[in-house]
């Protein structure tokens, strides 16, 4: 497979680095919780590496990255890149390659849960052993904050919405955060779509989104006056939701 291939060359790239090779490497979200799609879904990785982050390490790691370009799946792979001393921020910013190039991020309250719920371990110590774990409320607050400052706004940015990712993502992430913050655990984006019509969603940008995610056969993102109507029920139901869900909960 494609993926495994660019995994093990990834780790065996990351093996060299020094004086900071790698003391575990973890795989989240869809890698991780078995609702892969090869070639659609991202690779989301976190590597904890030995050593600080000197600007000679970084330098190393965008020539990691540089060298892997060539491999079918690479565009795909993101990592964040912690060390020991700073694994149990939750609040620091760390290096992070993704979208082909390097920035900041921090390792939000969710993925240190997904990490200790199902992360899979492609190389060293378990997350367990490096990461401290999630109190649901850190967890709880984190999640209403993502969707009142995150994607409320964003729902009333009408441009946004005639992009597949937008709605995907939107719709996906709701119905995520309602499971979270209604019973305190994580689920899978093939789960939360199967919910989405239970939580009122329409059944039309329900399957909308499957066909593209699950079905090689899918037809073509819409485009002009079927676009904006795609971006017009998705707005119409994400926002009242989302509303709803923050009144409840925060």
């Amino acid at each position: 497979m494609p993926t495994d291939a660019l995994l093990d060359r990834f780790l065996a790239e990351l093996a060299v680095l020094a004086p900071a090779a790698p003391v575990a490497v973890w795989a989240h979200g869809s890698l991780a919780g078995g609702d892969y799609q090869e070639g659609r879904s991202d690779l989301d990785l976190i590597a904890v590496v030995d050593g600080p982050l000197t600007p000679r390490t970084i330098w190393q790691v965008a020539k990691v990255h540089a060298r892997l370009r060539s491999e079918p799946l690479a565009r795909l792979l993101h990592c964040t890149y912690l060390t020991p001393d700073t694994a149990d921020d939750a609040e620091r910013r760390h290096l992070t390659w993704a979208h082909q190039q390097l920035f900041k991020r921090t390792v939000t309250p969710v993925t240190r849960r997904e990490l200790h719920a199902f992360g899979r371990v492609l190389h060293g110590k378990a997350p367990a052993g490096l990461l401290p774990p999630v109190p649901d409320r850190e967890l709880g607050e984190f999640v209403v904050r993502d969707q009142r400052d995150f994607w409320r706004p964003a729902v009333d940015n009408a441009s946004l919405w005639t992009k597949d990712v937008w709605v995907d993502l939107g719709m996906i992430t709701y119905a995520r955060a309602s499971v979270t913050l209604r019973d305190g655990r994580l689920i899978s984006k093939r789960e939360a779509l199967d919910l989405l019509p239970g939580l009122g969603a329409p059944v039309e940008l329900v399957e909308d989104i499957r066909s593209r995610r699950y079905d090689s056969s899918a037809p073509p993102t819409p485009t002009g006056e079927r676009a904006t109507r795609r971006a017009g029920l998705t707005r119409s139901y994400l926002g009242p939701a989302i509303d709803e869900l923050v009144t409840t909960y925060s």
